[in-house]
């Protein structure tokens, strides 16, 4: 079974930046097979990992739901799901990536989210990491990617009002019933150390935080990959001082 890597945050807390830094490094250091879904309707994650998406599986759904006449005859539906859902994915250098999309248009769409839940988890199995770079409110995580995760990683900015949302993720994930082995939290974007008095009603254990990097800032504003990053850069080395309890396996 392939070990889930969830992540979550509010918007602009640059949870995308590190759900790509973490596929990065468990490249770089050749730690097993690698997916990236990204299950945030507005999907960047490809973006950061330099991949071009085929499409999202909301197109695939979409289309079979409204042109249901487009299974082929004598596939079934389910079939047909799984080898959209395969075709779907597209491949990088060390990982592939598979693009989620905008939620669902009107229509019942129970039962292809089901079924596409049950492809999701026989294709995780397949890889050694999954990485899921969720919404915040976790909507895809719930409903339409899997209910469990061996690591919540929440990402924060370090202000009252983030360290909040963090708080409410974790108890939200609770509310929704999604398994989570452990749940860890990072603040990105910090150059100092943490008060951890702030942290008091956050239930997640502080991995510690990522300082600004001149290097993705660049990136970023150029539209560039951060599989261009330097691998010395500071981030890179931050993240994988602090991230191992991220992605092992215990």
């Amino acid at each position: 079974m392939g070990y889930v890597i969830a992540m979550a945050g509010k918007g602009g807390t640059g949870k995308t930046t590190v759900a790509a830094l973490i596929v990065r490094i468990l490249k770089d250091n050749k730690l097993g097979s690698i997916l990236a879904i990204d299950a945030d309707p507005n999907s960047n994650l490809a973006d950061a990992l330099g991949i071009k998406v085929k499409a999202s599986i909301g197109e695939i759904l979409d289309e079979i739901c409204v042109h249901p006449e487009k299974v082929p005859a004598g596939m079934p539906k389910e079939r047909f799901i799984e080898y959209e859902v395969q075709t779907a994915v597209s491949e990088g250098v060390g990982f592939d990536c598979l693009t989620m999309g905008r939620p669902e248009g009107p229509g019942c769409y129970c039962y292809v989210n089901n079924v596409l839940r049950d492809v999701l988890g026989k294709l995780i199995k397949d890889y050694d990491f999954v990485i899921i770079d969720n919404e915040a409110g976790l909507e895809h995580l719930s409903r339409r990617t899997t209910r469990s995760a061996d690591a919540l990683v929440v990402v924060s900015d370090a202000s009252k009002v983030g360290l909040k949302a963090a708080e409410r993720i974790i108890a939200l994930a609770k509310e929704l019933k999604i398994q989570t082995k452990k749940n860890l939290l990072i603040i990105n974007r910090f150059n100092n150390n943490l008060d951890k008095e702030k942290l008091e009603g956050v239930e997640a254990e502080y991995l510690g935080n990522l300082a600004q990097d001149a290097g993705i800032e660049k990136i970023s504003l150029n539209g560039g990959s951060l599989m261009e990053l330097s691998r010395d850069a500071l981030v890179l080395t931050a993240l994988n001082k602090i991230g191992e309890k991220i992605w092992q396996r215990n």
